[in-house]
């Protein structure tokens, strides 16, 4: 009896290490890596963005270098006629330089306060579809893990950024 009970014990050790065998074979893991400042720079719905900001703040970019160039050239009339000037026109062209140079620092800073707020917004939508599409990628082709930036190294193998790319373009 005690052998057969040995027996027994001997082939559930075996049965047990043939499974284990299996599964440590059967166990791989497939990572992916998403470049995202490549995906932000060459995705259509990217490029798409960065164009639909441009025309939205074109208007307000001339502005501004309309703006500039009126700072430039009323500071060259005075460096140029400042000190044949009389004393109450230099006064007065100073004073205006002042307050456009003001209006100037000021049409700037909200310029890029604005064009960052909406940069920001379009890259929140575009990080949130390219997100769907990655996981989409990832339960279609069983991917374990899918890293994206800050990594150190990820091989080519393993990058699937161009498959988002294609995979946001199509939609």
């Amino acid at each position: 009896m005690k052998r057969i009970v040995h027996l027994v014990a001997a082939a559930a050790l075996a049965a047990a290490a043939t499974v284990a065998s299996a599964q440590a074979v059967t166990t791989t893991i497939k990572i992916g890596f998403v470049n995202t400042e490549r995906l932000f720079r060459e995705a259509a719905p990217a490029k798409r963005a960065q164009a639909k900001l441009e025309k939205e703040f074109a208007t307000r970019d001339a502005e501004v270098q309309k703006l500039t160039k009126q700072v430039r050239d009323l500071q060259s009339a005075l460096d140029k006629d400042g000190a044949t000037m009389p004393e109450a026109d230099r006064r007065n062209k100073e004073r205006d330089l002042a307050n456009l140079s003001r209006d100037l620092q000021r049409a700037q800073r909200e310029f890029r306060e604005d064009l960052n707020l909406r940069r920001n917004e379009e890259l929140a939508q575009l990080q949130e579809r390219a997100n769907k599409v990655i996981q989409q990628i990832a339960e279609a082709e069983k991917f374990d893990l899918i890293l994206q930036d800050p990594v150190v190294y990820a091989s080519q193998r393993i990058d699937i950024t161009d498959k988002v790319i294609k995979a946001l373009a199509d939609k």
